[in-house]
C-alpha cells in the first residue's frame, strides 16, 4: 500500500512536537507543557503528538479575539 504524502490530509497535519514547535515558533519544551496542560488542539497517534495546520490556525485566530 503506499500513501499519498501531497493529499490535502497529509499536507494539513504535524507530526511530532519539534515539527508543532517549527510551525508556532514555540521551543519544543512548550509545546509539551500546552499539551500536558490541554492548552494546545492535538491529537495522539500513539505516543507521537500531532495537530492539524489549519486547526492551530484557528485557535491562534480564537485566542486573537478573546484577548481583543
Amino acid at each position: 500500500m503506499t500513501t499519498n504524502d501531497n493529499s490535502p490530509l497529509a499536507v494539513d497535519i504535524l507530526r511530532g512536537a519539534d515539527a508543532i514547535a517549527k510551525h508556532l515558533g514555540f521551543p519544543r519544551r512548550a509545546i509539551y507543557h500546552l499539551v500536558s496542560k490541554g492548552g494546545l488542539p492535538h491529537f495522539r497517534l500513539g505516543e507521537t503528538v500531532c495537530a492539524r495546520k489549519s486547526t492551530l490556525s484557528a485557535w491562534i485566530e480564537e485566542q486573537e479575539r478573546a484577548a481583543a
